[in-house]
């Protein structure tokens, strides 16, 4: 896979200083390039490699002014970062660009599988499932029973989808991820055991959405665990039954929801989050790294932190207080011995 620099500049619209045939096979970050690489420059911390790197093209924003000669073909656009992220993008398409049935692929008979697949060795995918068109299926994932899949949908290594649940279309699935594993439901006995509760509902997934790897998402009780359209998930989350998450929520590594709690609309997650279960958490929210929400969040597009969850400003003052509380304990130490003190000269 290669490119001249003039086809370069063509995809991102941009202008040739150098030499236009020059060719890169490769993305590198510019202060580890080496000869074929393309890289860019944005960020004015990372200039004083432009001097120096080895890269063969590089991509800067138009208003740069160079202080010395550039050994590298520039390619000069109105947002380097911006074009750079487009041509990842097709970087990465064409690398992950992949069609047909390899031969240890099984699939039963009664599954349908759509038009310009590529279904890896060793997928196996059961009966009644539906695979849309263009979808990837990569080698080892298990589809269940009745599992339908819409098209253009990528499923990494090691996914698991557990029978009857719906993932819709451009979503994207990394490695390792579980889809409609049994929720953690269990009846206590007289006993002190604890009975199993049959979980026969299942998972939806909307569009455009994206989950990391080795996430668990639970199937429901009873009815459906959705993720609504394009919520992004990161690696090593957990989702309980019956969970509901709103639309372009986004939800960073190690966080936990508890089973029927309901997620707004474009809430931000930070990581290591766990919230408790029949709750809802409103539209907009933001919840600060490692908080534990609690209870019900109504207000929208407020910011939350600590554990249990406070308003954000409200917990920042009072971590100002937690930290000056030995000085505090300190002076009070003081105050009572001089008020003992006194105390004692009557």
């Amino acid at each position: 896979m290669q490119f001249s620099a003039h086809q370069i500049a063509t995809l991102v619209n941009g202008t040739l200083e150098g030499d236009p045939d020059v060719v890169v096979r490769q993305l590198a970050k510019i202060e580890e390039a080496s000869t074929g690489s393309l890289s860019f420059l944005s960020n004015p911390k990372y200039e004083q490699y432009l001097y120096t790197t080895k890269a063969s093209v590089i991509i800067v924003n138009d208003d740069l002014k160079l202080d010395h000669p550039v050994q590298a073909t520039i390619v000069r656009v109105k947002n380097a970062y911006s074009a750079f992220s487009t041509l990842l993008e097709l970087y990465n398409k064409m690398r992950l660009d992949k069609t047909g049935i390899e031969d240890r692929a099984v699939i039963d008979a009664n599954a349908k599988v759509g038009n310009d697949v590529y279904i890896g060795a060793f997928a196996y995918i059961d009966r009644g499932a539906i695979i849309g068109d263009r979808c990837k299926i990569y080698p080892h994932v298990y589809i269940g029973e009745n599992v339908k899949i819409g098209d253009d949908t990528t499923l990494f290594p090691g996914v698991s989808v557990y029978f009857d649940c719906i993932i819709g279309k451009h979503v994207i699935i990394h490695s390792g991820t579980v889809v409609g594993s049994d929720g953690f439901g269990f009846a206590p006995q007289d006993d002190g055991t604890y009975n199993k509760i049959s979980q026969i509902g299942n998972v939806i997934i909307e569009d455009d959405v994206e989950i990391g790897a080795n996430s668990v998402i639970d199937r429901a009780t009873m009815g459906s665990t959705i993720i609504r359209k394009g919520v992004k998930l990161d690696n090593l989350i957990q989702i309980a039954h019956n969970v509901e998450i709103g639309k372009h929520t986004v939800i960073a590594a190690q966080s936990g929801i508890s089973g029927s709690t309901k997620i707004g609309e474009y809430v931000v997650i930070g990581g290591q989050v766990g919230a408790v279960g029949h709750i809802s958490i409103a539209n907009g929210s933001q919840i600060q790294a490692q908080s534990g929400i609690n209870r019900t969040i109504l207000e929208e597009g407020k910011k939350w932190s600590g554990t249990p969850a406070a308003p954000y400003n409200a917990q920042m003052r009072s971590q100002v207080v937690y930290a000056r509380l030995p000085e505090l304990e300190r002076r009070i130490e003081e105050l009572e011995q001089l008020l003992l003190t006194k105390e004692l000269s009557k």
